[in-house]
């Protein structure tokens, strides 16, 4: 896990980006990314008296993979939902704080709320969100969960570090929808929105053939990313993954019940898409090659 410190502040270079990104429907049918902008570029309209913002990374890096000729599942999908590990950890670790400092107000968030995510970890040196718009570290690449305390205890904070993507463009290049520039997602042509956040029952035609056998999810970005030769086995067992789910086939994955769909990802993310999404993402991709 890494740690850094940001003061809670209106995050004054991301509103021109935030603006033009909803401007350009970057963000597709996720409406809700339209919804509080005011709270997503300032934490203390979030958490009123709010001093400061802790950001937290967890990896998750697996040491065991799909197997290569099945459909595939994005790694952070691989065991329990990350929501309800990280938030238990995260309100042991604000527990602690007060034990050991005294009464000190805030909230935790893991994805839960909106909060900016990378641009605090951007801005307390965990990392510089990379041209796959991922944050990437130094020293592990971008395999993390990222989570937030913000609370009212001034702390003093950690600065930036520098951008090392250079001139490398190898998550753009890789990238089989197009769905990236630098330093800029379309999200509406991202296969990850494509699985999981899309809620219509058919997905838009001009994407058939293109997702390379992603059903939940999608890692190319990351795992083109020469960064990512630096990321470590995670040791969380709770995102150890069902070890039916490494070895199932395609054939396995087109013949899901919902009875198998429920016992393998009875904890997992994975149900956000629920059994009927998931299937059709199946469905879509199993006839790529039609028409």
């Amino acid at each position: 896990m890494y740690c850094g410190v940001s003061k809670a502040e209106f995050l004054e270079e991301e509103a021109p980006r935030l603006t033009n990104w909803l401007k350009q429907n970057n963000h597709g049918k996720m409406s809700y990314m339209e919804n509080h902008f005011d709270k997503r570029l300032d934490p203390t309209k979030l958490v009123p008296g709010a001093k400061t913002v802790v950001s937290l990374l967890y990896n998750y890096s697996v040491p065991d993979e799909q197997r290569h000729d099945s459909f595939k599942i994005a790694k952070y999908a691989y065991g329990e939902d990350y929501h309800f590990v990280i938030k238990d950890k995260l309100k042991s670790f604000f527990t602690s704080i007060q034990q050991e400092i005294g009464e000190v107000g805030g909230r935790v968030f893991v994805d839960s709320a909106p909060v900016l995510e990378k641009s605090w970890a951007s801005k307390s040196g965990l990392g510089w969100v990379g041209k796959n718009t991922n944050l990437i570290n130094p020293k592990e690449g971008s395999f993390f969960f990222l989570a937030e305390l913000v609370i009212d205890l001034p702390l003093i904070p950690d600065g930036p570090i520098k951008d090392y993507c250079g001139t490398c463009t190898k998550c753009i290049d890789a990238c089989p929808t197009e769905a990236l520039k630098p330093y800029e997602i379309d999200g509406s042509k991202c296969i990850s929105y494509l699985t999981i956040e899309l809620k219509e029952n058919v997905i838009p035609s001009e994407f058939k053939g293109k997702m390379d056998d992603w059903i939940f999810g999608c890692d190319i970005c990351q795992d083109v990313c020469p960064w990512n030769r630096f990321s470590k086995p995670h040791n969380e067992p709770r995102f150890l993954p069902d070890q039916k789910l490494l070895e199932m086939s395609k054939n396995e994955w087109t013949d899901l019940t919902r009875e198998v769909f429920n016992e393998i990802f009875k904890k997992s993310a994975v149900k956000r898409t629920k059994y009927a999404g998931l299937k059709r993402n199946i469905s879509f991709i199993d006839q790529k090659k039609e028409g």
